[in-house]
C-alpha cells in the first residue's frame, strides 16, 4: 500500500519557510515496501508528520491517501483496523503505561492480534538486551530502555508501515544497530515500508530513499 501526501500544509507549519525539497506543500509518495529516512532540524515537524499521516490529527491543507483512499473519509472502525493492521508507530513522547510492567505492555498490544508468543516477545527483548526488565515497570526505566521497550510493542502486530519519530534519541550506537537490524528483519517478513524520522543521523543503516522536511 502506497501512502501519498497531496500538497500537505500542516496549519501550524503553513508560517514556516520550508525548502524546495520539503514534503510540505509538494507532492510524495511513500512507496510500498520502501525503508525511508525522513531527515528534518527540530521544528520542521516530525511529530506533526506522525501524527497526522496517523490520523491523529486533521488540521492540514491537502490529501492524504491510503492507496487511493482519502483518510480524511475514514471512520473510527477505519482506524483501528488499520492500526491494528496495516500501520504501526513508534512515538517520540512513546506512550508506554509506566505503572504496567514491560512485559504487560508488551502483551497487552500483541493481545489485539495474537501476533506473537510470550516466548517470541522475550527473545526480541533478548535481541536488545533488556530481556531482564521483563517484570521491570516501565516508568522505573532508563528513557533508552524504554525506546526499545516501545520498538519491540510497535513490531507486535502485523504492518504495512510502521512510523518512527526519533526512536533512537536515548540510545548509544550499539544499541541502535541492535534495533535496526530488528526493524529490518521484522520489516522484511511482512513486506512491509518504514519511515525513520531524525535530525540527521542514518544509524548506519542505507536506507532506500531519504526525504526531508
Amino acid at each position: 500500500m502506497d501512502i501519498t501526501l497531496d500538497h500537505i500544509m500542516p496549519v501550524p507549519l503553513a508560517s514556516i519557510e520550508h525548502d524546495s525539497d520539503s514534503i510540505w506543500g509538494n507532492r510524495v509518495t511513500l512507496n510500498s515496501g520502501k525503508h525511508i529516512l525522513l531527515n528534518a532540524s527540530s521544528g520542521k515537524g516530525k511529530t506533526t508528520f506522525l501524527t497526522t499521516v496517523y490520523g491523529l490529527r486533521n488540521d492540514y491543507k491537502g490529501e492524504i491517501r491510503y492507496g487511493e483512499e482519502d483518510i480524511q473519509n475514514f471512520n473510527p472502525d477505519d482506524w483501528t483496523n488499520l492500526r491494528m493492521n496495516t500501520i504501526s508507530a513508534v512515538f517520540q513522547d512513546l506512550q508506554l503505561f509506566a505503572n504496567l510492567t514491560v512485559g504487560e505492555n508488551l502483551l497487552l498490544k500483541n493481545r489485539l492480534t495474537d501476533t506473537y508468543s510470550e516466548y517470541e516477545l522475550k527473545s526480541f527483548l533478548e535481541e536488545l538486551e533488556i530481556d531482564h526488565k521483563w517484570h521491570q515497570k516501565c516508568g522505573l526505566l532508563s528513557m533508552g530502555q524504554q525506546q526499545r521497550v516501545a520498538i519491540v510493542r510497535a513490531l507486535a502486530q502485523p504492518f504495512k508501515w510502521l512510523i518512527m519519530d526519533e526512536p533512537f534519541s536515548h540510545l548509544d550506537i550499539e544499541n541502535a544497530k541492535r534495533c535496526m537490524k530488528l526493524i529490518h528483519k521484522r520489516s522484511e517478513e511482512q513486506k512491509a515500508g518504514f519511515v525513520l524520522t531524525t535530525l540527521g543521523d542514518s544509524h548506519g543503516y542505507n536506507y532506500d530513499q531519504e526525504l526531508k522536511l
